[in-house]
Parts: C-alpha cells; structure tokens; sequence
C-alpha cells in the first residue's frame, strides 16, 4: 500500500496563532528504565518506530527519475526512487533472493535497481524483471512475483516521508493542525546548506525532551538572553491531540530580564540589521528592545525588493521563533530564511546510543547566490550541496547552539541510571515533556 502524494496549496494561508486548549495529564511517573532498558527499546521499534512517520530525505534528492536515496532507521535501510510514471516509492532495501541490499551509499541514480550480488534486475516501480538463469529455477521464474516490499511514502513540505505501517494514517491526517501551519513557509524552496550526524552516548529520548522545553535555555545557552525572549511569561505553548506541540519564543532582542548587554546584542544581529537597511547604531542608548518591532515593519516593507515573499506570515513569524516538535522524534525551529531541523534516530542494537541529525534548510531570497545564515552565524552558497558530515559527540560540530545542547545529553544519560535518581519533577512550562512521555507511553500501551 502507497498512500498518494500530499500537494502544497497554491495559496499559503496565515498560520492559526490560537492559543490551543491545554489536556488533561495522567502525570504519570517520567521512569528512568526508558532511557537505557533494552526491553523498552524493543517494544519502542516494535509498537512505535514501525507505525510513525518519518523523513527519509529531501525531494531534491530524488528529482529526476531514476533518482534514489537511503534512509538507516534502527536495523532497517529504506529506499526511495523516483519512478519512470515520475513517482517516488519507497522499499525495505533488500533483495528477495537472499536478503542483500539492492543498492549502496546514501544517494544515487540508477535507469534500473541491480542487486550486485546475483544481478536480479528490479525496475524504478519495485518489480522484479529479470534474474540470471530464469530457467534454473525449478519451482517457476521468480520476476513479478517477488517484488521488492513496498511501504508507504509521501512528499510534502519539501521532505520524503515514509511510514513502515502498511495500514498507517495519510501523513496530512498524522501531522493534523501542524500542517497548515508550516505550510504558510516556502518549504519546498529551501535548499539543505547544513547536514550533521552524530552518533552519541545517549538514548534518543533526550534529545525529543531538550527540544520539548526551554527551560533549559539561560543555563545551557546564556548567550540567547541578548537575542531572544526566554521566559515562560512571555511565550506560548500548544499540546495538540495527535502528540504534536508548538512553541512561539519572541526573538530580535534580549529577554526581559535583561539589564545591558547592548554592545552584545547588536553584535549577533547587525548582520541580519544591514541586510535590512537598518543601522545597529541607531539602536545604542537603551533602545535595543525596539529592534524586533523594526525589523518586522522593515521585512514587511522591504520584502519583495529582498528577493522574499511574506504575504502569508504573522508579523511574529518574521522575528520569533516558531518552534514544532512532532512526535515522536522531530523538531522543527521555523524562520522566515530557513528553518532548522533536529532528529533522533534509534540506535539498531543499544538504548544508551542513538543517532542526532541536524539538518539547515536556507531559503535564498530570489537570485541571490550567498546569504548570511542568522540562525548558522555564517555565509551559505546555494550551489554547493550540503556534505554530510558524520562523527561522534564532540568531533563534529552542529553550530555553536546546538553543540551545547549536545554537551548535555551524554551526562544526563549517565545521571539517570544513578541509584540517586527517583523520577521527574517538573515545572508547569516543561509540560511538553510530560505531554511527550504520555503520549509515548500510549502507542507502546495500544
């Protein structure tokens, strides 16, 4: 079963800003063993990683017929190609002779799927065609009969998504109200300028709780206080029934709490300030708290003339940050140039180990070939694809604020299995953590 390909409106309607109605939690015990027990990894892959949505890749891997991509998720290799009807598929990767993977590498292009192990042929559709000595085969020719195994995908937002659960839900459906919400983003029009895997000492569910909260940010992050509102007072914070969740943090200034700090400030945003026309001096004397109003009214003015179209966005959207976590393992910080996504992939053998990506999707303004990156703190070209860098925590750099989010982790997965440690107690505006764990603890309970 192949559920059909999900479509981005023409019209990019303005995201509901709505504060969402809070549930009702079991507040149940947040139990270290889900961190480091092998039993509950295995129920985890079994009742939960086989039956979500996940992304594979971005559409612009698989452009051209013919094109493919892998994704490793826990034991599994997935395949993705566009097909010759201009399709894209997406398999188990392997072959049903003996069981060798049918292709290689992350990304390619093939006019056919060659198995390089015995040569049994599959065309871009999956079907078995030919196999050396069709005839030896005594219990009948195996083409069009063994046919690589199919599993659901779709493309939307500018992503390969793909679902192991032959049975699963449309992704729309899945995604529910997150959907219209980053669909008032270009998505498919961002180019992947940054792609970083770590493979890390830590269960993959440190990573989801991280992004599930900020209260975390002065302490690991104390350089955000000069650029970026942090205070639960002054954000929002959106459960929705599907286990999804949404933040709204005001940027383009320093929080509240703040006393100086004004060399600072307009140090990280002067960049971002003379692309749009404005002067970081004219902000000196204790005015730094107006920039965020003056970027909005400069973007909203000054736009179209950049190369950008804003008609669809909240004034917020064009200074705040707009933050998703989708369950169960993706997070997404939105921004009118580029949005920054964050994933943890299970470990195929070990609940203490797990695999972080990061990915930097740069929307480039029109027929602009560099751009300085706010969010990356560097010049980004879009005609040199992304390299995929790969190593292990502290070998490898994500960008100086996700590098400290990285330094956390591998400690906490170290503390959580001390005999010292009871269970969670959590303050009200972590409640996307607990709201997280109970909705985890649904589908391995269904």
């Amino acid at each position: 079963m192949t559920a059909a390909t999900t479509q981005a409106p023409q019209v990019r309607a303005r995201a509901d800003m709505a504060k969402f109605r809070e549930p009702e939690f079991r507040n149940t015990p947040i139990t270290p063993e889900r961190y480091f027990s092998k039993a509950w990894a295995d129920r985890e892959w079994e009742r939960l990683w086989t039956r979500t949505w996940q992304i594979a890749g971005v559409t612009a891997q698989v452009k051209n017929k013919g094109d493919w991509l892998t994704a490793d998720f826990g034991p599994e290799t997935i395949l993705c190609v566009r097909g010759d009807d201009d399709r894209v598929r997406a398999f188990y990767n392997v072959c049903q002779h003996r069981g060798m993977p049918v292709v290689s590498g992350e990304q390619g292009h093939a006019r056919r799927l060659l198995c390089p192990y015995h040569g049994w042929a599959y065309d871009l559709a999956g079907r078995l065609k030919t196999v050396p000595d069709e005839a030896d085969f005594l219990q009948g020719s195996p083409c069009d009969k063994l046919n690589l195994v199919e599993i659901p995908c779709e493309l939307w937002a500018g992503f390969v998504w793909i679902n192991m659960d032959a049975g699963a839900v449309p992704l729309r459906t899945y995604l529910g109200p997150i959907v219209p919400q980053i669909e008032t983003y270009p998505m498919e029009k961002m180019v992947r300028t940054h792609w970083v895997t770590i493979e890390g000492n830590f269960n993959w569910k440190l990573v989801q709780d991280n992004f599930n909260e900020s209260y975390h940010v002065p302490f690991v992050h104390p350089q955000t206080k000069f650029v970026m509102e942090y205070a639960h007072q002054h954000c929002q914070f959106d459960l929705y029934p599907e286990g999804h969740a949404r933040m709204f943090m005001p940027g383009a200034g320093p929080t509240r709490q703040l006393q100086g700090g004004e060399n600072e400030t307009l140090a990280y945003l002067a960049e971002e300030l003379k692309f749009w026309d404005l002067d970081p001096d004219q902000f000196r004397g204790g005015k730094t708290r107006e920039i965020r109003a003056a970027l909005q009214k400069a973007k909203r003015e000054k736009g179209a003339e950049k190369g950008f179209d804003f008609s669809s966005y909240h004034d917020d959207q064009l200074t705040d940050h707009w933050h998703y976590t989708i369950f169960p393992n993706l997070s997404f910080s939105l921004k009118p140039d580029g949005n920054i996504w964050l994933r943890a992939r299970p470990h195929e053998t070990d609940p203490e180990k797990c695999y972080f990506d990061m990915w930097y999707m740069t929307l480039f303004p029109e027929g602009t070939e560099r751009y300085y990156s706010q969010s990356m703190a560097e010049w980004v070209d879009v005609s040199v694809p992304a390299p995929h860098v790969q190593g292990k925590a502290g070998e490898v750099s994500c960008g100086p604020g996700i590098d400290q989010d990285v330094s956390v982790w591998e400690r906490q997965q170290r503390g959580l299995k001390s005999r010292g440690y009871r269970r969670d107690y959590l303050a009200w505006q972590e409640r996307r953590v607990r709201y997280f764990h109970e909705n985890l603890e649904k589908w391995l309970a269904d």
